[in-house]
């Protein structure tokens, strides 16, 4: 099957997809429950699972459907009840198929309550060539509220030879507590030759990827410590850019280059470290990961 026939095949198999997830989780002495969880196709939600104890709860969302094209519409709308702790990732990478012409939209509306703490740690997403995709990400934390999160974007399918020639990507990221900005990021990368080789664009590289912690305020002995880690981890097949700055309450780290092994590694050291010198415990990667 020739790559052409394969595109239009997934883009009437998956098209017209409006799912939704709506997750509210709660700390019931100690534990954190997940206490509703509402799903629609294509999205589906695994059984919480407790590999680092009871008071941290572990989700796995699963997109059934195996990609996004036009016209898809995700939703996801997640609450942690006060003292609530949660890690949500997904099971696998995230496929932005070639656009029918329509755009393809999720949209992450997210409440952390006080003292509640949110690690939304999502897989690689991958835009294919032509794919037209926007991401809208909206969090809203109260007083002693922590979130995580990071985002890994891949623009082509690299190991096939495949850029992003064609089409439209963008990524809106907004941070909030008690009607304060505490970080907001809007990136747009409309596909071409120009942008992608651009030094203010790809530089050449198929993978851009973020970080961001808040919660609390980072000293200066974290942010280079996170430094650290980028420069001494193993070398990978080509060595990428990275960079980690300050925030208003947190920290954030960025990433371009070409490897996913490469970001996933250095990532994972700085949630790690982040862990231990704010939750006084390690990190657990999810065995999904594996």
């Amino acid at each position: 099957m020739n790559e052409i026939s394969s595109d239009k095949i997934a883009s009437s198999l998956f098209s017209e997809w409006h799912g939704k997830v709506n997750l509210i989780y709660a700390d019931r002495q100690k534990t954190t429950q997940l206490i509703h969880n509402l799903a629609t196709a294509p999205l589906k939600v695994q059984k919480p699972f407790y590999p680092e104890g009871t008071d941290i709860c572990h989700s796995v969302i699963l997109h059934t459907a195996g990609g996004m094209v036009g016209g898809d519409r995700l939703s996801f709308d997640v609450q942690l009840q006060p003292n609530a702790k949660a890690l949500i990732t997904t099971a696998a990478a995230s496929k932005i198929y070639r656009s029918n012409g329509l755009q393809a939209q999720q949209n992450i509306q997210i409440k952390v309550d006080s003292d509640a703490y949110l690690e939304w740690l999502t897989q690689e997403n991958i835009i294919f060539n032509g794919a037209n995709y926007r991401q809208d990400l909206r969090v809203e934390l109260a007083p002693k509220a922590t979130w995580l999160g990071w985002e890994i974007t891949r623009f082509g399918r690299s190991a096939r030879g495949e850029k992003f020639i064609t089409g439209e990507w963008r990524s809106y990221t907004e941070i909030w507590r008690e009607g304060k900005p505490l970080w907001i990021d809007r990136q747009w990368l409309p596909a071409g030759e120009e942008i992608i080789n651009s030094p203010h664009g790809l530089a050449g590289q198929p993978i851009v990827a973020s970080l961001v912690w808040v919660g609390e305020k980072v000293s200066p002995e974290i942010v280079e410590k996170a430094r650290e880690l980028w420069q001494n981890q193993p070398t990978f097949s080509s060595k990428g850019e990275a960079g980690v700055t300050q925030i208003t309450e947190g920290l954030l780290c960025r990433y371009r280059g070409a490897s996913s092994a490469e970001v996933k590694h250095w990532f994972k050291g700085v949630w790690h470290l982040l862990r231990l010198c704010f939750c006084d415990r390690p990190s657990c990667p999810p065995r999904v990961w594996q």
